[in-house]
């Protein structure tokens, strides 16, 4: 089979997929993801049933690729965001700020039932590990650099950003995202030195 006729067939299931992800995601997030059938989704993407089946065996499977898929661009905007950045400083407030966006406008998306089932995927544990490695590797460059805390270790400081900038998900607004992270940063600068008494006022 010529490599060009290869190459449409590919885009054609490419695009086949992700109407089929777009298709489930927007069904799910009108009407709960225990309501949607694989009938709905079909109807809905413009495909048989059976093209359906030949793609995903079922709703569950569809929900784990689309969430798969979620995950997967989330990291390429934090790692796109941190390679615009110039200092290892400047590089973890990108990131951080695009982590606690990205946490702030999925709130609208979230049902307790389906968050629980999406976690269970192996897929996130091993992106939640990239971010740790990611945000750890900033501060441990920040900290040589001088211009990031020292005192704590790296690993654990990564713990506290990613706890504490989850909270983004309940906030009210982008502005609180913002004041959020400015604290979540100040934690992460070196205290400032104690004034030489010789020095003072």
């Amino acid at each position: 089979m010529p490599k060009l006729w290869n190459e449409t067939i590919d885009t054609h299931r490419a695009a086949v997929r992700a109407a089929v992800l777009d298709t489930t995601a927007a069904l799910v997030a009108e009407h709960g993801p225990t309501s949607v059938t694989m009938s709905q989704i079909a109807k809905e993407a413009g495909i048989g049933r059976a093209t359906l089946y030949k793609y995903f065996p079922d709703v569950e499977a569809i929900l784990l690729a689309w969430h798969e898929r979620q995950i997967t661009e989330h990291l390429g905007q934090l790692s796109e965001v941190r390679d615009q950045a110039d200092t290892p400083a400047e590089r973890l407030e990108a990131v951080l700020k695009a982590f606690a966006l990205i946490a702030h406008e999925s709130r609208g998306h979230r049902d307790t039932e389906l968050a629980a089932f999406l976690h269970r995927n192996p897929h996130v544990t091993h992106a939640q590990q990239q971010l740790h490695s990611m945000i750890q590797n900033l501060l441990a460059e920040g900290a040589k650099a001088g211009d990031l805390r020292h005192d704590i270790a790296p690993g654990e400081l990564a713990n506290y950003c990613l706890h504490a900038l989850t909270a983004a998900g309940s906030l009210p607004s982008k502005a609180a995202v913002h004041r959020l992270v400015a604290v979540t940063l100040d934690g992460m600068r070196p205290a400032p030195t104690e004034a030489d008494p010789d020095e003072a006022d």
